[in-house]
């Protein structure tokens, strides 16, 4: 990897010009309502951040909306390892149904400050897409190793 911890910590997403730094001494993870969360990958306006993580098989990866618009994390069912299992906000089993569901009342989204988490059991390359932002380039990979 490239130096970096694999898990990230945000404080005060949305938050400006007050101390910063405040809640930098709690505990990852904690659920906490102090505004501060933990997360792998961020969702900007129209990206994911990183773009492509790598994790080992077992982990979960935690998607944080740190944008003001909503957002999904649906797997592209051919772009990922025909032995694993499905994932998308809103718990959907395959694309055609998270996609639809989406068309049809906006479903799956995850809101600004909200989070989304899939743990990965199989091995290998995942490719997923933020279905509203598709056309904009929002796409993501995730890299699972043994």
């Amino acid at each position: 990897m490239n130096g970096l911890s694999r898990r990230r910590f945000l404080v005060g997403v949305g938050a400006v010009g007050t101390s910063g730094l405040a809640g930098c001494s709690g505990v990852a993870g904690s659920g906490s309502d102090s505004g501060s969360e933990e997360y792998d990958v961020g969702m900007t306006a129209v990206a994911f951040n990183p773009a492509e993580i790598t994790v080992s098989a077992g982990e979960e990866v935690v998607w944080q909306n740190t944008s003001s618009r909503g957002h999904t994390v649906t797997a592209y069912e051919d772009s990922i390892p025909e032995e694993a299992a499905y994932f998308a906000s809103g718990g959907y089993e395959d694309e055609q149904t998270a996609r639809e569901e989406f068309r049809n009342g906006v479903n799956g989204i995850i809101e600004s400050g909200s989070s989304y988490s899939h743990t990965f059991e199989v091995p290998g390359t995942y490719e997923y897409v933020c279905i509203p932002h598709e056309q904009s380039g929002m796409v993501g990979t995730v890299v699972v190793e043994e």
